[in-house]
């Protein structure tokens, strides 16, 4: 039997199922068949892709094909996402937020940080936790109009801070 006669009868007898198999696993019928051809080599490659009768084993097709689309999507997920020239502006922008966001976090958490106890405890439950003034007076102990006023001059403090820190011009 000549080569191309063993890869006919493999593609006419098997190829559909192969194909089904690795399109639902890979979801991408291009890159299916991609999968297809690269089952089919080892198949050829291989003789335990061949039962006693020398047809070719299906199960072992399947197994394979499924393990080659496996490995691929493995591979896939750690490999670097190759971005045409069109997108790099929109990407780096992304990532340059992204680094902002970052630094502002951690300039406000330090900022924070450096304020007196009453005043990060009324930062945190008001703008962080999302409590009411009401809540918040009832869980310090204190009336509402203290916790109005600490709101205002931790906030003062909280600006005076983050400009001591050169992260605000003032």
């Amino acid at each position: 039997m000549a080569i191309s006669d063993g890869l006919d009868n493999l593609y006419r007898e098997h190829g559909t199922a192969l194909m089904v198999t690795l399109t639902r696993v890979t979801g991408d019928a291009h890159l299916a068949a991609d999968l297809l051809q690269e089952t089919v080599i080892r198949a050829w490659q291989h003789p335990d892709a061949r039962n006693e009768a020398g047809t070719w084993n299906r199960a072992w097709l399947v197994t394979v094909a499924r393990r080659i689309a496996i490995d691929h999507l493995r591979a896939a997920r750690i490999r670097v996402v190759m971005v045409g020239d069109e997108h790099l502006e929109t990407r780096a922008a992304r990532v340059e937020d992204e680094s902002r966001r970052t630094l502002d976090r951690m300039e406000v958490r330090a900022a924070i940080a450096s304020l007196s106890d009453n005043s990060r405890k009324i930062i945190v439950g008001t703008y962080f936790e999302g409590r009411t003034v009401a809540e918040l007076a009832g869980t310090l102990g204190i009336p509402e109009g203290t916790v109005k006023s600490r709101t205002f001059y931790a906030l003062k403090s909280l600006r005076a801070a983050l400009i001591t820190r050169g992260y605000l011009t003032g």
